[in-house]
């Protein structure tokens, strides 16, 4: 019982368990912002902008494109409202290291030319 509640309660699991519920909700989100954006295009062009009754050839293609227009709109929701700010939030608040030698590196260094100035041996 030990090992499953160790198990359970290790932090990764816990945290793509966060992140799950969290996905689902944004998942309805963007859902409902799809179906706004596909209202307003309804609108502006007087019909419903699904393709789900196209079928060339007797195959019924229009589901497919469909979900292929409705994934594009999620992926650009995604882009524009999470990837981009994160992005530019951690540039902003964790700034990459300046290029150059590791710090572990550089003090073995002074430390070698500081014995060689003494006259120890290197």
């Amino acid at each position: 019982m030990t090992g499953f509640k160790n198990f359970v309660l290790r932090g990764n699991l816990v945290e793509i368990a966060v992140g799950l519920i969290l996905a689902v909700s944004f998942a309805a989100v963007v859902k409902a912002f799809t179906d706004v954006l596909l209202q307003l295009i309804a609108k502006v062009i007087g019909k419903n902008p699904t393709f789900d009754s196209w079928a060339p050839g007797g195959v019924t293609l229009g589901v497919f494109l469909t979900a292929v227009i409705a994934f594009l709109i999620l992926s650009a929701v995604v882009y524009f409202l999470v990837v981009l700010p994160y992005t530019k939030a951690k540039e902003r608040f964790f700034p990459k290291e300046e290029e150059g030698k590791p710090a572990d590196i550089a003090l073995l260094e002074e430390i070698r030319d500081l014995l060689a100035t003494r006259g120890g041996t290197v």
